[in-house]
This record gives C-alpha cells, structure tokens and sequence, in this order.
C-alpha cells in the first residue's frame, strides 16, 4: 500500500471515530429526563394533594398544568402523627430527594417530619415516622394497587410517576390538603 492511501484511510476513519463519538453523545443527551416532558408543559412551582379528592394537581404559579389520581395510607383520613399509622401527612412541606432506584416504581421524597410534627410527636411520646414519598407502583408487581393501600405515602400509576418524576424538581413546594 502506498503511504498516501493509508493517510487516507486513517484520516477517514478519524472522522468516522468523530462522528460515531458525536452521534452517541447525541443520543445520550435524548434520553435525559428534561427530554421526556410532556408537550406544552412548563415549570412546575407546586404540587397539591387533595387527599379526600384522591388527587395530585401540579401548578406552575396558579396554574394547573396537570391532575393524576392517587392511593393513599391504608387509613388516610386526618394528619399523621406516628409511624405505622397508614396516614399521609397534611401541612405545607417540600420535595426534598429523588430516587430512582426505589422499590416502587422511582420515588420523590416528601419532607416529612418536619420541626413542628416532630414537636407534635415528641409532647405525645411517639415516633413520628418517616420516609413518605410519591411513588408509581411496587416493581414486583404485574397490575396496579387499587384503593388505599400505602403506609402513609402517595401512590399513582406508573406512567403518571414517570410524568410527575420528569416535571418536579427537588425543592418544589408541596401542600397536602384533607
């Protein structure tokens, strides 16, 4: 072979190596989370649950941008004060962790306890628990839950969670209402 056609040869396989480097990161930067938003959707600044209504509303400012129905703890009605009591706290709180490795499908940490429910818990001689989350379903599940079913956290489909998960951000105000 002549030394022109294999400076040839490596100068194009430089521009392919370039190309294979450039297209893979392209379609590493496809995949992240932000890409998989909902069309015309923006900035979520706060999440509602509406625990009687059995719903999860998602604002940017004071508008609803999306709804999703929701499980709750096996016994959802008032706040929580314990662990093991199947309630899902009530007040004003902030998403504070996510996880995507959860044992439900991925996970967005609630900041409960916060200083006043721990107060609250210690006056009363009780644990005041922990780990509430918004969540998808179980992964060793095959169908959804119905009904109430969580130990206090907040449940939706898997396809909701994996809405939710992509649109609120860790910081994200959440109010849990009655």
């Amino acid at each position: 072979m002549s030394v022109a056609f294999c400076r040839t040869a490596i100068s194009a396989a430089r521009i392919s190596l370039r190309s294979l480097v450039f297209l893979l990161a392209a379609l590493s930067l496809s995949s992240c989370s932000k890409d998989e938003l909902p069309k015309n959707v923006t900035d979520v600044t706060l999440v509602k649950v509406h625990k009687f209504e059995r719903r999860l509303k998602l604002y940017n400012g004071d508008n609803l941008v999306r709804e999703y129905e929701i499980s709750l703890g096996s016994s959802p009605a008032g706040h929580k004060y314990m662990r093991g009591d199947g309630r899902t706290p009530v007040g004003n709180y902030v998403i504070d962790r996510r996880n995507p490795q959860s044992k439900f499908y991925r996970s967005l940490g609630i900041s409960y306890p916060n200083e006043r429910d721990m107060r609250v818990a210690s006056l009363l001689n009780m644990n005041p628990g922990g780990d509430i989350f918004i969540h998808g379903q179980p992964n060793n599940s095959k169908r959804q839950r119905k009904g109430d079913w969580t130990e206090g956290c907040i449940a939706v489909s898997n396809a909701d969670m994996k809405e939710i998960y992509s649109l609120v951000d860790i910081g994200t105000p959440i109010h849990l209402y009655h």
